[in-house]
């Protein structure tokens, strides 16, 4: 027979706020586009083919669809599959003399309007798009697409997730930096995973078809290796399996289904308000890590709970603690009864599995809480843990409880037991007898016991549930002995009396208890109101602090207002020392803050560490990093339980999280600033090199007329005039520095690319440093197989001039430069070594910025720009350019530029002219 799924079964209602916000969620969702994700554990599994072959598919049903970009990477089959759909023209972005293809958005944008659920297909949602774009990120791009109400369908592998980055990083011992936040991956509306054994995915690479033949070698030889890719496969289906449950609970909570479905094994830990909590805790942490499942612990937090010791609500808090660093999901949830909370709690996270204490019936007609889960909820299993007798274990906590003196209060079970309240409810039933004494000739006996019931309620009212109760049996007595004949006796003359008797001790108990009940709730919900709007209005001052001090000032006027305590922030430098703010009250022994800001967590008084301190020391933890300590001193007596210290630690989370917005608004500022200073500065160097150009040829002119002028000038004239060419000369080499340093930082050079031998460019280098290099030997070694290069002549041959004139510069006028070039993988690799100082530690990068020189060239000419220079060139070709000191002695710079493929000679290439000039001969 077919079964029927209860999806609200009696007793369990469907949150209407969670209804309500599943159905604003699903509107957002219908305005939008969907998203579809063809997910893989590296490249080579086939993603991009994959999702060809899906809109080939698609393609006749009328869906209007384009191919917004796809990358191929030369992959034959790939690119037949691409053949036939349409394709949007990519948009030309120029970066660093480069001509980039990149998705055009705009493009897409047009296409999409007027079209009715159009559809994109976008490859590689992890690209960085080249600078210059409307967004750094292309899933950026898919974003703004999918607000337009656009489809769709991309690529991306499980190294680009965010959260996965550094595990996938320290799997293959390479780290990726293109990544996807987690969010847009757990958004998408489809996931598609392609799979792909390990053993196929390298013979696909061994057969090119992932990478050409030399990229193939290298990555089968790291990043490809059979281990890398059965972890990587792994991490793809575990991240897609959750995403997977995630969908089962979307689906639970819009269909409000309440059954627990054991799709996936799940566990709960119960944690109630006695001992049993850390055994149970680690009873269900040791279940969970030997069933390898994720697991739960929640904590329910009754009105009762509100009127329990310190020593109690420390007891729970510690439990919670403990679940969290074993690692559970942590939860504390409202509810007046126990089991129907659990249940929900259980059915919402779809936990098929309860863990709790067993726990011995105080009363033979009480019904355990396991039962009644049982009862509730079939389709739940409960394990209860076996705890010492009476469910407590004697501890030292147990025993300063039982020898703390008594202050007027009994602790009994938890329950606070106030005498004077007692006392109070005797004395207001005796007040209702008395005042209806006078009353009974005209009032009937049943509206008498209207005036005790209404006594019973506000005795409620005032004094909770214990004095009710009293008062309850208390008004039941009184009642018989003051009017019910005999009267002034407990005898009763009527047996019906005792039937009244009975119906009155039972409905006040039952007013006495609702009433007791409602007033607990009703003080919760003002406390919990009361803490909110604090936060609240916490939160809306620090929005508007733009400085560390008035975050501590907020803060200061929180901790005063809410605990009367005393205050205190430091704020971490970027060395990691705390400093005060200013206007901080309390006392700051620096060694706690110092220790709990190193190992972000809470120390000082109340705590494991350091507890002999008079202040609570709280971790400021921001998203990013820890912002600094948050010093509490609390008054003398207080006694803070669990409420005031999750107050306390979100208190201490808005101040994280306000710090690192403001040191994010200093570091945009700054980063402004400097873009806009560097900006300035290359304006004005260009300026006045522009300005002295002319100048300094004139001056160059002067000396030439001196030299050669009749009569023939004497030595000394001679002299001072190749002297002032020379200066001249240096002076112009200086000012094309600064022209062509400022032109390659706006990305105003345009390379001229032509496929070129490297011997002559080294040629044509080598005969523009004839003069300059005053006589030394230069070394030549170029490998035989050397292809041709696809680059600019002119800047390559102006890295090279840069690179001896730097080696003629800082080594002995007898010693040789040794130049050699070979190409390997792909690449070309030239050296160039000299037989000098060597590079000064340590600042082997820092020599290629601008305006940084070696620290043995003081006396030398220069102003450090030919090695940045240098860099700027290489990495426009898409190369790269590092210096190191030989093991020998002397300096070596190496420069990798990237080997093509050169096409066929068909007469069609075009010519562009190179903006940077080819570095004229020096003739000093």
């Amino acid at each position: 027979m077919p079964t029927s799924v209860h999806l609200n079964p009696p007793g369990v209602r469907p949150d209407p706020d969670a209804l309500l916000q599943q159905m604003q969620q699903d509107e957002a969702r219908a305005r939008r586009g969907r998203l579809k994700i063809f997910f893989g554990a590296s490249a080579g599994v086939g993603k991009t083919w994959a999702m060809l072959a899906a809109a080939r598919a698609l393609q006749g049903s009328g869906v209007p669809m384009v191919v917004g970009l796809v990358e191929t990477h030369g992959r034959q089959d790939t690119e037949r599959m691409a053949e036939g759909l349409p394709r949007l023209p990519l948009k030309a972005v120029s970066h660093r003399g480069k001509t980039l293809q990149e998705f055009d958005i705009d493009a897409a944008l047009a296409f999409a309007a007027g079209q009715e659920k159009p559809l994109v297909l976008l490859d590689e949602l992890a690209h960085s798009n080249a600078p210059g774009s409307r967004h750094p990120k292309r899933w950026q791009d898919v974003q703004e697409l999918l607000d337009a109400g656009v489809d769709v369908w991309s690529t991306m592998n499980v190294q680009h997730l965010e959260s996965l980055n550094d595990i996938v990083s320290g799997i293959t011992g390479i780290r990726v930096w293109e990544t996807v936040p987690d969010r847009l991956f757990d958004e998408a509306d489809e996931v598609v995973v392609v799979d792909l054994p390990p053993d196929e995915l390298l013979g696909r690479l061994k057969a090119g078809k992932v990478y050409v033949p030399e990229q193939a070698e290298r990555a089968a030889s790291g990043f490809f290796r059979k281990g890398n890719l059965l972890a990587l496969r792994e991490l793809a289906l575990r991240r897609t399996a959750d995403r997977v449950d995630g969908e089962v609970l979307a689906y639970r909570r819009r269909a409000a289904v309440s059954p627990v479905w054991p799709n996936r094994e799940a566990l709960l830990a119960c944690i109630g308000d006695g001992h049993s909590g850390e055994k149970v805790v680690r009873s269900c942490a040791r279940l969970a890590s030997q069933l390898d499942v994720p697991w739960h612990a929640v904590h329910i937090e009754s009105p009762a709970s509100e009127r329990f010791s310190p020593q109690r609500e420390a007891r729970t808090e510690r439990s919670l603690k403990l679940a969290e660093q074993l690692g559970a999901h942590v939860s504390v949830q409202p509810g007046a009864n126990a089991a129907q909370a659990l249940v929900r709690y259980a059915r919402e996270h779809n936990l098929s599995r309860l863990v709790m204490g067993r726990h011995e019936r105080r009363w033979p007609w009480q019904v355990a809480l396991s039962d009644r889960i049982a009862t509730m909820a079939d389709d739940l299993d409960v394990l209860q843990v076996s705890l010492p007798s009476g469910g407590r274990q004697a501890g030292p906590e147990t025993a300063r409880a039982a020898q703390a003196p008594n202050d007027g209060l009994v602790h009994n079970g938890g329950r606070v037991w106030a005498w004077h309240g007692h006392a109070a409810a005797v004395a207001a039933c005796a007040v209702t007898a008395l005042a209806s004494t006078p009353l009974l000739q005209v009032l009937e006996l049943s509206n008498i016991v209207m005036l005790f019931l209404l006594t019973v309620v506000g005795v409620a009212l005032k004094y909770g549930r214990g004095p009710a109760v009293v008062a309850a049996f208390v008004g039941v007595g009184l009642f018989d002995f003051f009017f019910v004949p005999p009267r002034f006796s407990f005898a009763v003359s009527d047996f019906q009396y005792l039937i009244t008797f009975t119906v009155m001790l039972a409905v006040a108990l039952t007013i006495g208890q609702l009433t007791a009940v409602l007033k607990v709730q009703a003080e919760a919900a003002t406390r919990r109101e009361h803490r909110v709007r604090s936060l609240y209005d916490m939160s809306r001052d620090l929005s508007s602090a733009l400085m560390a001090e008035q975050v501590a000032e907020v803060g200061q006027r929180f901790l005063t207002a809410e605990f009367g305590a005393k205050g205190a922030l430091l704020v971490a430098d970027d060395a990691g020392n705390l400093h005060a703010m200013a206007g901080g009250t309390a006392q700051t022994d620096m060694a706690v803050a110092q220790w709990a800001f190193s190992k972000s967590a809470v120390a000082g008084r109340g705590t494991d560490t350091l507890a002999a301190s008079p202040c609570l020391v709280l971790p400021l933890r921001a998203p990013m990093r820890t912002r600094g300590v948050l010093v509490v001193e609390p008054p003398p007596d207080a006694a803070w339980g669990t409420p005031q210290q999750r107050l306390l630690e979100t208190c201490a989370s808005l101040l994280a999280i306000s710090l690192e917005r403001i040191h994010y608004i200093e570091v945009a500022q700054a980063s402004t600033v400097q873009i806009e200073s560097e900006r300035l500065r290359n304006s004005l160097l260009s300026a006045i090199s522009h300005d002295l150009r002319t100048p300094l040829a004139g001056l160059v002119g002067l000396a030439d007329t001196l030299e050669l002028t009749r009569p023939e000038p004497s030595p000394q004239q001679r002299d001072i005039a190749q002297a002032m060419r020379q200066s001249a000369l240096r002076m112009g080499a200086l000012v094309n520095n600064l022209l062509d340093m400022a032109r390659l930082e706006a990305g105003a050079v345009q390379l001229n690319r032509q496929w070129q031998p490297l011997e002559e460019v080294v040629g044509s280098a080598l005969v523009t440093c004839q003069t300059s290099l005053q006589g030394r030997a230069v070394n030549v070694t170029l490998a035989d197989d050397l292809p041709l290069l696809h680059l600019d002549a002119v800047l390559i041959e102006r890295v090279l001039v840069n690179l001896l004139e730097n080696a003629v510069k800082y080594t002995p006028m007898d010693s040789a430069i040794d130049l050699h070039a070979r190409s390997h993988s792909g690449v070309v690799v030239l050296t160039l070594d000299d037989h000098g100082p060597g590079l000064p530690a340590g600042r082997e990068e820092a020599i290629f910025e601008k305006f940084e020189r070696g620290a043995r060239e003081s006396a030398l000419p220069g102003v450090g720009l030919g090695l940045a220079i240098c860099r700027a060139i290489v990495q426009a070709h898409g190369g790269c350019i590092r210096g190191e000191t030989r093991d020998g002695g002397g300096a070596r710079f190496t420069v990798v530029l990237p080997m093509g493929q050169p096409p066929l000679d068909d007469g069609t290439q075009t010519h562009v002219n190179s903006t940077l000039e080819r570095p004229e001969p020096r003739h000093e």
